[in-house]
C-alpha cells in the first residue's frame, strides 16, 4: 500500500495555479509520493501532469465537481487519462432527505455518469462523510447505493474519520467494501470529535492498517479537514512521519 497526501488539507495554498505548484512541491518536499487532487483550482489536464511529473509525484484519485461528472463524463475521464489516474472521485452528497435529496434520486442521476466512465477507462468513487449512514426503510444508504452500483462502476472512498463520527468501526467498513476501496482516507479522530495529525488522535490504526491490507487497499491518502490555525503542511508532515514509522511510505 502507498501513502499519499490529500490535497484538500492545504486547499488554503491550491487556489492558483502558482499557489498549487507551489504546494505540490511542498508535498513531495515532506516525502510523500502520491496525491490525491482536491479542493483545487481549475487545472489544464497537461499542466498538472508535467507539475506531477516534475515532483515525482502520481496523482491516486480526484474529487471532481459534481456538475462535470455528470455533464461531461467522458472529458472527465480523457483529462484523467492525461495525468495518468485511475479514480474519479465524488467528495459530498449531503442526503437532505426532507428535500428530495434521497438514495433513488444519486442513483439516478449518478448511474449513467458512472457507466460513462467506466467506458472511458476510468472509475467513479464515491467518498463518505457520516450522512449515507442514515437508515432509509432500515437500510443505511451506503448500503444502498453499494447494492444499486455495479462493482465495476463505482467504488468507495472510505473515510476513517466519518466512519466513527457515524457510529461505525472504520475497519469493519472497509472489509465491508474489500476490493471496492482501492483508495481510503486516512483521518485521525481527536476527542470532542476534532480533527487531528495522523496518530495524534484516538483512532485505532493498527486495526484500519490490517484491514486495508486485507482488503486490496493501493492508497492510503492522508488528510485533515481542519487544522485550527497550525500549518497545514507541518500537519501532513507530522502524519508521515507516524506512517513513516509504521513502515508505509
Amino acid at each position: 500500500m502507498k501513502i499519499g497526501a490529500q490535497l484538500y488539507t492545504v486547499r488554503g495554498s491550491t487556489q492558483t495555479l502558482e499557489g498549487f505548484a507551489e504546494a505540490l512541491k511542498k508535498v513531495a518536499d515532506i516525502g510523500y509520493k502520491t496525491v490525491q487532487v482536491s479542493g483545487t483550482c481549475a487545472f489544464p489536464a497537461d499542466w498538472l501532469k508535467e507539475r506531477l511529473k516534475e515532483n515525482g509525484l502520481e496523482c491516486a484519485v480526484t474529487h471532481t465537481p459534481p456538475e462535470r461528472l455528470l455533464g461531461e463524463p467522458e472529458k472527465v475521464a480523457e483529462e484523467h487519462r492525461i495525468f495518468g489516474c485511475r479514480y474519479a472521485g465524488l467528495g459530498w452528497n449531503a442526503f437532505k432527505l426532507s428535500e428530495g435529496d434521497t438514495p433513488e434520486e444519486f442513483i439516478k442521476k449518478f448511474r449513467p455518469a458512472a457507466k460513462a466512465l467506466k467506458e472511458n477507462g476510468v472509475t467513479f468513487m464515491y467518498h463518505n462523510h457520516d450522512q449515507e449512514f442514515q437508515k432509509v426503510g432500515g437500510r443505511r444508504i451506503i448500503e444502498l447505493l453499494m447494492e444499486a452500483f455495479p462493482e465495476d462502476e463505482m467504488g468507495f472512498i472510505v473515510d476513517t474519520f466519518w466512519v466513527q463520527a457515524a457510529g461505525g468501526d472504520p475497519a469493519e467498513w472497509i472489509r465491508t467494501f474489500s476490493g471496492r476501496s482501492p483508495c481510503i482516507h486516512l483521518k485521525d479522530y481527536s476527542y470532542g470529535r476534532k480533527f487531528a495529525a495522523i496518530g495524534e488522535g484516538n483512532m485505532n490504526f493498527d486495526a484500519i492498517f490490517r484491514a486495508a491490507e486485507e482488503s486490496g487497499v493501493e492508497y492510503m491518502l492522508v488528510e485533515q479537514d481542519d487544522c485550527y490555525g497550525e500549518d497545514p503542511f507541518d500537519c501532513l508532515k507530522r502524519s508521515y512521519e507516524y506512517l513513516r514509522s509504521k513502515g508505509f511510505e
